[in-house]
């Protein structure tokens, strides 16, 4: 009685996803529309801004101030652990890691690598443009600053804008920006800004941000999502380029594994070049001098060590008169 193979769950998992199919071609890339510019324009105004309101010392530099003295830590100790947890959803590792395990599995079910390098260059744009003005601009933070009042600019600091709000802003705005629904884009968008928001004020709670690095956090992730259909052509050529170096190894594999083992190498002669013909068909022909040939019957069979008879001075050949055999007898 034949009996079918019991499948497990993890069989059940790869036997559907077998019939997933390939990549979607209803895959809409974003693309930098009218409304997106506008966007993206008065969001670097908007980063501007908040710049020069910080160099000029401004009411916000104030403001930074009062909020450092008013000890948010202190005031509302009762969340400290809460927050101590929650702020680790804007740090650059893990939120790279838990983010990147679902779009490699949105991945491998589309049969694309899309999500993946869209994430990787978000994350490589995000370490430029925000280490850059961080080193840049060299403010101090709250528990380094100085001179009460001032902007503690260019001191040789590494903390504005903060690099914790901008990464969850870019972090989990990916998963809306790679949305494939309007439905699910709203929803993803909501939720990434409430959690962005939440680890740029448990920054500040902590005391190891200003508010205005926390603001000018939020406008550098926000760039970073507006600007990065501008690199949708560059995510493309690299996908595509991957897998065509996917597909010559494969066929390279297939080539390799068609050859039998222990068999000899295939000796490709060259064809020869064609001065190279030209000149053997102007050289004479070479003509060899005629002699004489040995009938078939006088041949003897030689073998590369030389002939199979042993010379013998009473052997004569065949159909030559030979001498009277001696006659035995008693």
């Amino acid at each position: 009685m034949r009996t079918e193979p019991k499948l497990t769950r993890l069989d059940r998992v790869f036997a559907r996803l077998d019939r997933e199919p390939e990549r979607p071609a209803h895959i809409d890339l974003p693309k930098m529309s009218r409304h997106r510019i506008v966007l993206f324009a008065a969001t670097l105004a908007f980063y501007g801004a908040i710049v020069w309101a910080v160099v000029i010392t401004s009411w916000l530099v104030r403001l930074d101030w009062q909020v450092m003295f008013f000890r948010p830590y202190q005031q509302w100790s009762e969340i400290h652990w809460f927050v101590d947890y929650y702020v680790v959803l804007g740090q650059r590792g893990p939120t790279a890691v838990m983010v990147a395990a679902w779009l490699g599995w949105r991945s491998w079910r589309q049969h694309t690598l899309r999500p993946l390098l869209a994430l990787g260059v978000s994350l490589l744009l995000l370490n430029i443009t925000v280490g850059a003005a961080k080193y840049g601009m060299g403010r101090l933070g709250p528990h380094y600053a100085t001179v009460i009042g001032s902007n503690e600019m260019w001191l040789g600091g590494d903390i504005f804008p903060s690099g914790h709000t901008a990464n969850a802003v870019v972090t989990w705005g990916i998963l809306a920006y790679l949305a494939s629904g309007a439905r699910a884009q709203r929803w993803l968008s909501a939720v990434s800004a409430v959690t962005s928001l939440g680890v740029g004020m448990a920054t500040v709670y902590l005391g190891t941000h200003w508010l205005s690095d926390v603001l000018l956090g939020w406008t550098a992730g926000l760039l970073i999502l507006l600007g990065l259909p501008w690199f949708e052509p560059l995510i493309t050529r690299a996908e595509n380029a991957i897998f065509g170096l996917r597909d010559r190894l494969r066929a390279r594999g297939r080539r390799t594994s068609a050859v039998p083992t222990g068999a000899p190498p295939v000796v490709v002669t060259p064809l020869p070049d064609r001065d190279d013909v030209a000149a053997r068909s102007s050289r004479p022909a070479v003509h060899l001098a005629p002699g004489p040939h040995a009938v078939r019957s006088e041949r003897s069979p030689v073998t590369p060590a030389g002939s199979r008879r042993p010379p013998h001075a009473d052997r004569h050949a065949r159909g030559s008169a030979s001498s009277a055999r001696p006659v035995t007898g008693g």
